[in-house]
Formats: C-alpha cells, sequence, structure tokens
C-alpha cells in the first residue's frame, strides 16, 4: 500500500490505534513516534499518523516488527512496594514488568502507582483499553488505605470533598474518613476520581500529615481482595463486558474473546 495515502486502505485501522491495542504505547506516543520517523509500515518510513492499516500490513517499531494484540485482555496485580511503574527506568530500579511472569504478554498499566506505594495495579495488553479506565469521564473511583505520621480532625478531612489547591496545583474533591489511629499515625480510607501525580501524598502534606504507607484497594468495580503481594489474576472477558457496556467496547474498537456459551 501507499503509507502516504490515508485513503489507501479505507477498511483498515488508524497506525497509532494498532499499536496502542498492541500495547506498545498510548495513541499519542505513537503519533509523536511516527513523526520521529521510528515507525515503518511494509518497509516504508511514515511520515504522518494519518494512515489506515489492514490486517496484512506489517509495522515496524526502531526496527523490530510490532506484534498484533490478539484479544483484549486485562489483569489485576498486586504492586509491592519498590517497584517503578515503567518499562524502563533511567536509575536502572526494578520495575512491574521485570516482576511478572515470563508467560504473560506485553503489558502497560492503567494510570501508575508511586514507588513505595503498593496495592492493585491494572494491567493491559491494549492501549484503548488503557485509555478508557484513564479517563475521569469512565467516573470510576480509586480507593486507598492509608497510614500517615500526624494527627487529623474529621473535619479538617471532610473540606477535601470540595476539592483543594496546593502550591498552585488544583485537586479535585477527595473522600477522606478515619479509621483508627495507631500510635503517632492515622489510618484513613482515601477515595478520588482523577488522581494527579502524588495527589493523594501532596494534600495531606498541606494538612502536616505525612504519608508513610499507601495502598490502593479498588480501581473502579474491581478490587484488591485477597490477591497477594506480586500476584496477577486475569480478569475474564464477561466481567469487562459487564463493567464497560456493549457501547462502550464498540466504540473504542476493542476485541474481547468470544464468551462462552451456556
Amino acid at each position: 500500500m501507499s503509507v502516504e495515502n490515508n485513503q489507501a486502505n479505507p477498511a483498515g485501522e488508524r497506525v497509532a490505534k494498532v499499536m496502542a491495542r498492541a500495547g506498545l504505547c498510548s495513541r499519542r506516543q505513537a503519533e509523536r513516534w511516527i513523526q520521529s520517523g521510528r515507525v515503518d509500515v511494509n518497509g516504508k518510513t511514515l511520515t504522518s499518523p494519518a494512515v489506515l492499516i489492514g490486517p496484512g500490513d506489517v509495522i515496524t517499531f526502531d526496527g523490530e516488527t510490532v506484534k498484533r494484540a490478539d484479544f483484549t485482555r486485562l489483569w489485576r496485580y498486586h504492586k509491592p512496594s519498590g517497584l517503578v511503574t515503567t518499562h524502563s527506568d533511567p536509575q536502572g530500579r526494578k520495575t512491574v514488568f521485570d516482576n511478572l511472569p515470563g508467560e504473560l504478554p506485553r503489558l502497560i498499566s492503567v494510570g501508575r502507582l508511586d514507588l513505595t506505594s503498593e496495592g492493585l495495579l491494572l494491567l493491559t495488553n491494549d492501549g484503548a483499553l488503557s485509555r478508557i479506565l484513564e479517563l475521569p469521564d469512565t467516573g470510576w473511583a480509586r480507593r486507598y488505605r492509608v497510614r500517615a505520621h500526624g494527627r487529623i480532625s474529621e473535619t479538617a478531612l471532610e473540606r477535601l470533598a470540595k476539592g483543594t489547591v496546593v502550591e498552585g496545583i488544583k485537586y479535585g474533591p477527595i473522600e477522606a474518613t478515619i479509621e483508627r489511629r495507631q500510635g503517632h499515625n492515622t489510618w484513613m480510607m482515601v477515595s478520588l476520581r482523577e488522581g494527579k501525580n502524588r495527589e493523594i501524598r501532596n494534600v495531606l502534606q498541606s494538612l502536616n500529615l505525612t504519608v508513610n504507607r499507601l495502598i490502593r484497594v479498588s480501581y473502579g468495580p474491581f478490587i484488591l481482595g485477597g490477591l497477594k503481594s506480586g500476584e496477577v489474576e486475569e480478569i475474564t472477558p464477561q466481567v469487562l463486558l459487564d463493567q464497560l457496556g456493549k457501547k462502550r467496547i464498540r466504540d473504542a474498537g476493542l476485541n474481547l474473546a468470544p464468551m462462552p456459551k451456556n
């Protein structure tokens, strides 16, 4: 096909979408790679992301063939503390992906957890699914058990429900309640829907609380449950269908595995 012609393969999908679904990156990252000349289709270097890809087309990134995703899949993973949520780290620290079983396909994370944060991290082989689950429009709350050094009143925590500004950064509503006090520490349950970088730590620090343990216990309908630290468990296609709905799955072009017949 002519990789400069957007209509050359009118039945195909945009190349960035295909790369995202393969779990290689997000669509935006794929578009940046294309503009940098790092993506070829059928041996020809792309200069624009406005290219449609068909089943027989071969995509390569930095000379390596991009393996097409089969079915859209999602896993629950209990992230231990001490791992970074990235595929490579300039400082040489161990990553979440170094810690996964070798038989799993290439995965990307749905959002991130900080180095010292732990608990539920969702992993997928489909960048389109990752983007859907990360969008604030999805409306799913992320819940955390938080231990922080210091004392705080319920009244002070209730004010976070209206949103707050810390060092010029505006944070959305946060629901926080005290579970128990343990020596000089306070255990809280914290729930939010947006999730900016280090949001809980920064907001609680503004209230003179220093977070020393942060465990994500749920992400929308998906819960950590009894999953042990370092364990990973796949979520069934039926659960994905139930939670996302047919329209959202169709609109995003997700390719779920066929459901078993009763």
